[in-house]
């Protein structure tokens, strides 16, 4: 689906994923786990996407054993390498407490993969259900 840049779109998304995922009977740990990644995919797809083309493309492939999450963006990109790793002690004394997004969804990933250049990013996460 593609998702404008509006306030609350990621619902759409989630609420696609949840009826999915019940219907499949998928544990509520691992729906909420799921949840957080598709959130955090989508929050900084706008957040980053830039305004040339403010929308986010999100794909979701749900089995019984995984679901397979796809956000892209039309951003700018940025290399991935240079993102630094947060750590709490330095978020504590930092003006700017943001900065997580990457780091939650590949603590919670069996497989993280951000793929960017000039015409945007692409991010493929694979979670285990099972």
């Amino acid at each position: 689906m593609t998702l404008p840049r509006i306030p609350d779109i990621e619902l759409v998304a989630l609420e696609g994923l949840e009826r999915l995922s019940r219907y499949l009977g998928i544990a509520d740990e691992k729906i909420g786990e799921a949840r957080i990644i598709v959130t955090e995919a989508i929050i900084n797809a706008f957040e980053h996407g830039g305004d040339k083309l403010p929308v986010a493309e999100v794909e979701f492939t749900l089995t019984q054993k995984e679901v397979i999450i796809f956000v892209r963006d039309f951003g700018e990109g940025f290399e991935p390498s240079a993102v630094e790793t947060p750590t709490i002690e330095a978020k504590l004394k930092a003006e700017n407490k943001r900065g997580w997004g990457l780091n939650l969804m590949k603590s919670l990933s069996d497989d993280f993969r951000i793929e960017s250049d000039s015409h945007g990013t692409k991010i493929t996460i694979r979670k285990l259900l099972v």
